[in-house]
């Protein structure tokens, strides 16, 4: 049997975390199940898939403590497998989550010093980021969080977060770098409870800073879905707010840990609206995998999973353009009056003094009228089924 599915380009943006494909299957139960990465084999993989960019962590690269010998030799050694591949660096990040020195937390922990190590951990691999071309830095606060009520003073902890953000965003302007950050929401895992656990607290935290237009979000889906959020919805409110600067995507079932699966393998329908909200919305950066192969699988089973990410959006991004361009599916859109909504509850020039003096409704018509959303909410099951094509 032979399937058509289309193959991933550079125009398509594609890009992982290097800390994605290099995950060696451990797990809070159980060893790696497959042996460390070279990154720069990660890299010729990448660009072997049709990938266009990747992701890292400064650990991921470096590893902790490393001598500045080392570390010289190492990022040497990955610009020129990066110049070799052609993948481009579209993002960056600090792990301050993985060193026993976090376990309290980093931007937002108790101790002072730890704050101020972080604060400097963070800044250096800026530097690298600038030096590689990255555009966006993403922020992940893993261990921002508390276990219990009286660990954290929250108002304390916030005051410390912007003044992180405002710090940071000092320094990419001082040092004139073209970077913008991400903040990274996730409720739980590894903490108990996780400070800026949604897009919408990301988002109210933003308008606090000294700059807030250099941040924005990079949800990911698993981390809403966690919890029992509508992954698109969130996707579609950072969008309207002009904030998306950078995107996660992968694969959960409902609210449950972060399973991290290849992008499809969780909520097929939630990934179908996903795609078609970033579409919608005319989303234009890096699109980015965030998921972990499953331990049960070699090497080999590491890029099957990578290659079935891009796949997966391809496949959804060609359902979500013919569901749209279908004039039954555009028909029901206009029995569902969904294009309606876009025109201004008040007529031009109307106040709430004209709406007052307005013709009344007939409440009860308008209450026995049907939406018509279960035929509209079908056509897209059906493209989604794939019994219905262009």
């Amino acid at each position: 049997m032979s399937t058509n599915t289309p193959a991933p380009t550079v125009e398509d943006k594609f890009s992982f975390g290097l800390w994605t494909v290099a995950y060696g299957g451990r797990d809070p139960f159980g060893d790696a199940t497959r042996a460390p990465m070279d990154p720069v084999y990660a890299l010729e993989r990448l660009a072997g898939i049709g990938a266009m960019g990747v992701n890292f962590h400064d650990d991921d690269l470096i590893p902790f403590g490393s001598d500045e010998a080392t570390r010289e030799q190492i990022i040497a050694r990955w610009k020129q497998g990066l110049s070799d591949t052609g993948i481009v660096v579209t993002t960056a990040t600090t792990n301050l989550f993985t060193h026993p020195v976090f376990k309290e937390g980093a931007l937002t922990a108790n101790d002072r010093d730890v704050r101020r190590f972080a604060l400097r951990k963070v800044m250096r691999n800026i530097d690298l980021a600038a030096e590689l071309g990255a555009k966006t830095y993403v922020c992940w606060g893993g261990r921002e969080g508390a276990e219990s009520g009286a660990a954290k003073d929250v108002a304390a902890a916030l005051d410390r977060y912007r003044e992180g953000f405002d710090l940071l965003g000092e320094y990419v302007t001082d040092r004139g770098y073209d970077i913008r950050f991400a903040i990274e929401p996730k409720p739980n895992e590894p903490r108990g409870d996780i400070l800026l656990p949604t897009i919408g607290h990301a988002l109210a935290f933003i308008t606090t800073l000294d700059k807030p237009e250099l941040v924005g979000v990079n949800p990911e889906i698993g981390h809403e879905e966690m919890a029992g959020l509508n992954a698109a919805h969130g996707y579609a409110q950072a969008m309207w707010q002009g904030k998306l600067y950078h995107i996660d995507l992968n694969g959960q079932n409902g609210p449950k840990f972060d399973q991290d699966l290849r992008f499809g393998a969780g909520n097929v329908r939630g990934a179908f609206w996903v795609v078609d909200t970033l579409l919608a919305g005319g989303y234009d950066g890096p699109v980015h995998f965030d998921f972990k192969t499953a331990r049960t699988e070699d090497d080999e089973g590491v890029w099957v999973a990578a290659e079935a990410c891009m796949t997966n959006y391809l496949i959804l991004r060609e359902k979500s353009r013919a569901f749209r361009a279908d004039p039954e599916v555009q028909a029901a859109l206009e029995v569902a009056k969904v294009p309606e909504l876009s025109v201004p509850s008040l007529a031009e020039g109307e106040g709430w003094a004209e709406l007052l003096e307005s013709s009344p409704v007939d409440v009860e018509a308008l209450a026995a009228r049907g939406s018509g959303l279960e035929r509209l909410d079908q056509l897209a099951l059906e493209y989604l089924y794939g019994v219905r094509s262009a």
